[in-house]
């Protein structure tokens, strides 16, 4: 009897408040079990409360952690610039909009803003999950929560941190967390009428039998614990999943209608292919031999932390080239690098890099286009002041993207 109060002192509480959920007919049958001196019966529906209620309860503790995990990672500190006063270090929270931050290499963006001094790459994987770095430079907009990779950069803020991407990015998982499921919703809607229909099935048990424990036995069949217990477990548990794995589900009624998808919509960077830029041509002059351009370019790329020099010195070694030793190698932040190899003068980077250090490059590196078809990323090659080549870059589908869309035709999907 005392294991059923707190149970019952709940729904009477919420039948007070004029909530007739779908715990009303647990209480019955526990108040039921007592009248009738039926311990057993109206302990196992305790049991069935209170025990769902405690994996609700961790599962929810599970979830709020993923939570913090995603407030841990947020940017805490930023650099505020007091003009010729220097620069002060305050609390993200406290930038206000229209204050100038400087954003120091391998650091986070505290609040949304706009570039107004300097240039360099930044990871946006974890905001858009776009794997190619973005490149900084005065005007482009940055989110909170985006990592600067090389040269030092000047924000504009033009939002509070905690109205910034990540910032709402996290309230979406807890919002997404505290949300009923369409399930959820259902059953509680449906106890208005489902009680008394229950008691009315109670009434006929009675009265065609003459024996009170027929109402007992029916109140506990219709206790609807899996609609009470495990729907919410499950959502949360799924949401929490979800959110470990940098899957953004915006309620729980997004992932039960997953069951009922048959359209699915990808975006192609990262997610049918493998998020990673990979060379895919190398361009030379037809005097030019391609594996001594990619040998010298490796060279000085080898002594640069960005994203597409590792890729240069991967595919050199793919193809069996060591990368020479390189020295007095100057890397200019977002741009391109130079050294010397081989006693040569090579440079490796961005258009306007190549055509300010070796003026006389362009029309040699433009000719290699000629109709040729447009790649989305190139870095050209100058070799002692002379345009050498070109490398361009592009991604590549998974070798398992066909087997995962068998799959989802399998599972009922029947558009792509």
């Amino acid at each position: 009897m005392l294991t059923g109060v707190p149970v019952v002192w709940r729904t009477v509480r919420g039948m007070m408040s004029g909530r007739f959920a779908a715990d009303l007919v647990a209480m019955l049958a526990i108040v039921t079990a007592v009248i009738l001196q039926q311990p057993l019966p109206g302990l196992i529906v305790v049991l069935m409360q209170t025990g769902g209620e405690s994996l609700e309860r961790y599962a929810e503790g599970r979830a709020s952690e993923a939570v913090r995990e995603l407030e841990a990672a947020a940017p805490r500190l930023a650099h505020r610039l007091l003009g010729a006063n220097g620069v002060e270090d305050v609390a993200a929270d406290a930038v206000a909009v229209g204050d100038l931050l400087l954003i120091r290499p391998g650091e986070m963006v505290p609040c949304d803003g706009v570039v107004t001094e300097g240039r360099s790459h930044v990871d946006v994987s974890r905001i858009s999950g776009e794997p190619m770095p973005l490149t900084a430079t005065p005007g482009v907009t940055l989110r909170s929560g985006s990592l600067n990779l090389e040269g030092p950069l000047t924000l504009q803020a033009t939002a509070l941190a905690r109205e910034s991407q990540y910032a709402r990015i996290v309230e979406l998982v807890r919002t997404a967390q505290a949300s009923k499921s369409p399930l959820q919703r259902l059953a509680d809607r449906y106890a208005v009428w489902f009680t008394p229909a229950t008691l009315l099935v109670c009434a006929v048990a009675w009265l065609a039998s003459g024996d009170p424990d027929r109402i007992l036995a029916i109140l506990v069949v219709a206790t609807p614990c899996p609609l009470i217990l495990a729907t919410p477990v499950a959502i949360i548990g799924g949401i929490n999943r979800a959110a470990r794995a940098a899957i953004i589900f915006r309620n729980g009624t997004a992932l039960e209608q997953l069951g009922g998808v048959r359209v699915a919509i990808f975006d192609k960077t990262g997610t049918l292919t493998l998020g990673r830029p990979q060379v895919s041509r190398v361009l030379v002059d037809r005097n030019a031999d391609e594996q001594e351009l990619l040998r010298l370019a490796a060279g000085v790329e080898q002594r640069s932390g960005h994203l597409l020099a590792r890729m240069v010195v991967d595919e050199a070694r793919a193809r069996a080239i060591e990368p020479p030793v390189s020295r007095d190698v100057v890397e200019a932040p977002g741009q391109g690098v130079t050294g010397t190899v081989d006693g040569r003068r090579v440079s490796v980077g961005g258009w306007s890099y190549i055509k300010a250090l070796a003026p006389g490059a362009g029309p040699d590196l433009r000719g290699l286009l000629d109709g040729s078809p447009g790649a989305e990323l190139r870095a050209y090659v100058a070799v002692d002041g002379k345009g050498a080549g070109i490398i361009e870059y592009a991604d590549r589908v998974r070798p398992e993207v066909t087997g995962f869309l068998e799959k989802l035709a399998r599972q009922g999907i029947q558009r792509t």
